[in-house]
């Protein structure tokens, strides 16, 4: 049975070679640095499971130094042959996107059909994380097709990978970061005590009420955490769970989707999310806020929109009667 523990493993090696490839080129002046921090990287990924919470804890705060002291650089990418690529872009168009779209359409099939297959009296992949396997089978098979199709060696793959991974750079890190940051602060009764601040300090007693402070709430600690998925165990600790669901009878399953989406409305406005409105702009050398500034109407709209949303249909699948 192919597991998440097979997709750590297939995550850690690509960050080994990734890693090593970084140690080898000379033309990067802090080339040691992006070795270490991508090592680092592959090493959770291979052995976090074993290294233990303390372990885990300084390898995190190690990468946070490379990042944080800049000891990352981006090296002098340079390919042979670089007229018969142009040329050979040309002539394909459009069809150079086919291997990347074989990632979406693997993990959908995945999802809904190799979970349910038995080989042996055993599932082929484990049913609860089939879509993140199915994902990761999307990326090896992307990966052996462009390969095959475009008759370039594997490794071809894993430079221009690590290209994009030293133009990003620390915030590739960000959102797992973040969203660890999140089950920390729901461990330790950080929803708790913002749900006691906002029933002292806002009038809760309606199901509207409940949803705007919900919604908002969800926007306003993705803008400060830089990641919904930071926010989301936060917010639902402190609103969403005993105000509306258990107070409101409201549909959880609602609940939770909507209001990842009014969480993702503050992503589109923080410079936190700094992998979606840094970046972007840093690598098409664009102001910095520039992304954020384009943005900023549609998450106000669609705030609005998914607040209305959740207030007429999280009560209507619910049991709560108005």
């Amino acid at each position: 049975m192919i597991t998440l523990h097979d997709v750590y493993v297939f995550a850690g090696l690509v960050f080994v070679a990734i890693a090593a490839l970084s140690a080898r080129d000379a033309s990067n002046p802090r080339r040691f640095g992006n070795a270490l921090f991508w090592g680092l990287i592959a090493v959770s990924f291979l052995f976090g499971s074993w290294l233990g919470d303390i372990a885990n804890g300084i390898l995190a705060l190690a990468l946070a130094a490379l990042g944080g002291f800049r000891l990352l650089g981006v090296g002098v990418y340079t390919r042979d042959g670089e007229a018969e690529r142009v040329a050979s872009a040309y002539y394909r168009g459009d069809m150079l996107f086919l291997p990347a779209l074989l990632i979406p359409v693997t993990a959908m099939l995945g999802t809904v059909v190799l979970k349910n297959i038995i080989v042996g009296g055993a599932p082929l992949i484990e049913p609860k994380q089939a879509t993140v396997i199915s994902l990761a089978l999307g990326v090896a098979i992307a990966w052996v097709a462009a390969s095959l199709w475009l008759r370039e060696q594997p490794v071809v793959a894993l430079q221009e990978g690590r290209r994009l991974m030293d133009a990003i750079g620390w915030a590739s890190v960000l959102p797992q970061m973040l969203a660890s940051l999140g089950a920390v602060f729901a461990v330790a009764g950080v929803g708790r005590i913002v749900g006691e601040l906002a029933a002292n300090t806002i009038p809760l007693g309606t199901p509207f009420a409940t949803v705007v402070a919900y919604c908002l709430g969800m926007a306003v600690f993705t803008i400060v955490m830089g990641n919904a998925f930071a926010a989301f165990p936060v917010m639902t600790a402190a609103i969403g769970l005993p105000l509306v669901v258990h107070r409101f009878h409201g549909d959880p399953a609602i609940m939770a989707a909507i209001g990842m989406l009014s969480g993702f409305c503050g992503t589109l406005v923080t410079p936190m999310a700094a992998n979606f409105n840094i970046v972007p702009t840093a690598l098409l050398g664009l102001d910095r806020n520039a992304v954020i500034r384009t943005q900023w109407p549609t998450a106000l709209l669609l705030l609005f929109c998914n607040t209305l949303l959740m207030y007429f249909l999280v009560f209507r699948f619910g049991t709560h009667h108005t």
